[in-house]
C-alpha cells in the first residue's frame, strides 16, 4: 500500500476537488444572476451619502464674504485645459490672490493652486479602469505641516468601496496616520447599507484609535432619506425632496451625545446632548440659482448665482447670526474667456459623448 494505493486515490481526490470547485462556481454564478435580476444601481459613496442635501441644496460649499473676482481662461475642451486668477478682499477664508491651472482627460485629472502667501495645493487623479480611480491630494503651506491624502475608489454596478490614507508614515517600524475604509452596497432598488471604519495613530508613543460607523440610504420616487450612526454616539440624518422640476428642499439633523457619569451611558444622567438642525431650499431659474437655509442656532443664509451674459456670472451671498449679532455679505463676479477655436471645439464636442474626467 504505498505508491500504487496513492495513485489509485489521487483521481478520486481530483474529481472531488473539481466537484467542489464546480459547485462553488455554480453558486457564485447563480448569486450574480439573482443580483443582476434585482436591477440594483450604484448608491454612491459613504462620504457623499447625503450629497443631494449637503452639496446640492445647502450653500455651505458656496458661501463666502467680502469681494471676489474670478477670471478663467479656457484653452481647450478635449483635453480640458484652463487657468484661472482669483482675487479676494475682505474675506476671512480666501487669500487675496490665487492662481490655478487645470488639466483633464478621460484618464487623468490634474489641478494645482498657489496663492500669494506661498501655499501650494495639488490634485492628481488617475483612472486605471472604468471602475477604479486613484485620487491624490497634497497641500504645502509655509510654516505649517504638509498634508497628503491618497484615496483608492472602486465603483461597481451596485456598490462602492474605497480606502483612504491621510498623512501615512512608516518610521522606526511603526505606522502613523489616518486610514479610512468604507463600503456602501445596494440591498434593494431603494435601500443601500454601508460601513465606514477609521484607524488612526498620531505618534509612535501613542496607541491606535479605531472607530466604526454605520450608514443607510433610502431612495423613493422623488425623495431620499439617509442616516448615519457614528462613533461616540453621533447621529446624522438627512431628507431631500424634489418638490417641482425647479425646486428642491432638504433637512439635515446632527445630534451628538457625549457620555457623562460612569455607567450612565449616552442617554444616562450627566450626559451632554448637542444638536443642530438645518432646513434649506434651492430654486433653479432660467438664468440663476437661489439657495437659502436656516438652522437651529439662529443663522440664516442665502446665496444667489445669476448668469448675466454667457461669459459673465455674478454671485451674492449673505448670512446673519441672530444669537451672535453678526452679519456677513459677499459679492463675486466670474468671467470665463475663450477664443474662436474653443467655440469650434464646443460645437464639435456637442455631438460627441462627454469626457469622463476623474474629478
Amino acid at each position: 500500500m504505498s505508491s500504487f494505493a496513492l495513485e489509485k486515490e489521487s483521481p478520486l481526490a481530483f474529481l472531488t476537488n473539481n466537484a467542489v470547485a464546480a459547485a462553488l462556481a455554480d453558486t457564485y454564478i447563480s448569486f450574480q444572476e439573482r443580483r443582476q435580476a434585482l436591477g440594483l444601481s450604484n448608491p454612491g459613496t459613504v462620504e457623499n451619502i447625503a450629497r443631494e442635501v449637503q452639496r446640492d441644496v445647502f450653500l455651505n460649499n458656496y458661501t463666502f464674504s467680502g469681494l471676489r473676482a474670478d477670471l478663467t481662461k479656457a484653452f481647450s475642451i478635449a483635453p480640458l485645459f484652463q487657468v484661472s486668477h482669483a482675487f479676494a478682499m475682505g474675506s476671512q477664508g480666501l487669500p487675496p490672490y490665487t492662481f490655478a491651472a487645470l488639466f483633464g482627460t478621460n484618464k487623468i485629472f490634474m489641478q494645482g493652486n498657489v496663492d500669494n502667501e506661498g501655499q501650494l495645493s495639488g490634485r492628481f487623479n488617475y483612472r486605471w479602469t472604468p471602475s477604479f480611480v486613484t485620487k491624490t491630494q497634497i497641500q504645502v503651506a509655509p510654516g505649517n505641516q504638509a498634508m497628503a491624502q491618497f484615496d483608492n475608489e472602486y465603483t461597481g454596478n451596485d456598490f462602492t468601496a474605497s480606502i483612504k490614507a491621510l498623512n501615512p508614515s512608516y518610521i522606526d517600524g511603526g505606522l502613523t496616520g489616518i486610514f479610512i475604509g468604507s463600503y456602501l452596497q445596494s440591498v434593494t432598488p431603494s435601500l443601500a447599507l454601508g460601513l465606514e471604519a477609521i484607524w488612526q495613530r498620531a505618534a509612535l508613543n501613542e496607541g491606535p484609535q479605531t472607530a466604526l460607523s454605520y450608514s443607510a440610504r433610502y431612495k423613493g420616487d422623488d425623495w431620499i432619506a439617509t442616516a448615519q450612526l457614528q462613533a461616540q454616539g453621533a447621529i446624522s440624518t438627512s431628507y431631500w425632496r424634489k418638490l417641482t422640476d425647479k425646486v428642491e428642499a432638504g433637512v439635515d439633523c446632527n445630534l451628538q451625545f457625549a457620555p457623562g457619569m460612569p455607567g450612565g451611558g449616552l442617554m444616562g444622567p450627566g450626559s451632554r446632548k448637542e444638536g443642530v438642525t438645518t432646513v434649506g431650499a434651492k430654486y433653479d431659474f432660467r438664468m440663476s440659482v437661489f439657495r437659502a437655509q436656516v438652522d437651529s442656532t439662529g443663522k440664516l443664509s442665502c446665496l444667489l448665482e445669476k448668469r448675466v451674459a454667457p461669459p459673465v456670472s455674478m454671485t451674492f451671498a449673505a448670512d446673519i447670526d441672530h444669537f451672535k449679532q453678526q452679519a456677513k455679505v459677499g459679492v463675486a463676479v466670474s468671467i470665463e474667456a475663450g477664443g474662436e477655436e474653443l467655440q469650434e471645439q464646443q460645437e464639435m464636442a456637442g455631438a460627441a459623448p462627454p469626457a469622463q474626467i476623474p474629478f
